[in-house]
This record gives structure tokens, C-alpha cells and sequence, in this order.
């Protein structure tokens, strides 16, 4: 897939205590495993299931593109 540049800025706002252990792989996939911290992320199909998967824990702060 072709990078078209744009980017997600995440952070991550919830716990993943008890909670599935494939949430808590998908944050650890993401580059966030504590809460306040914050990736850029490029803007792909799959980042953006990633994020939806734990959009319960996570916040997207800003679109960059």
C-alpha cells in the first residue's frame, strides 16, 4: 500500500486491566501501553480497525495530512 502521508496522532486514555487480552495486544501493536501516551500513526485502513478494536481506551487527539 502506497503512504499517502497523513498521520493520526493517538493517546491512549484508559486501561487495559481486565480487559481482553487481544485489546491489550492491539495497544501494545499501536505503541501505546500506559495511559497519557501519545503515537503518531500513519493513516492506513489498518491502523484505523486497530484503533476502532480499542476505541474505548483510546482518544484521536489530531488528523495530520
Amino acid at each position: 500500500m502506497a503512504s499517502n502521508g497523513k498521520t493520526l496522532k493517538v493517546e491512549q486514555t484508559g486501561s487495559p486491566q481486565r480487559r481482553h487480552h487481544l485489546q491489550r495486544a492491539t495497544l501494545i501493536g499501536l505503541g501505546l501501553n500506559k495511559i497519557g501516551r501519545v503515537r503518531d500513526l500513519p493513516d492506513t485502513p489498518m491502523t484505523r480497525g486497530m484503533i476502532r478494536k480499542v476505541q474505548h481506551l483510546v482518544r484521536v487527539v489530531a488528523d495530520k495530512g
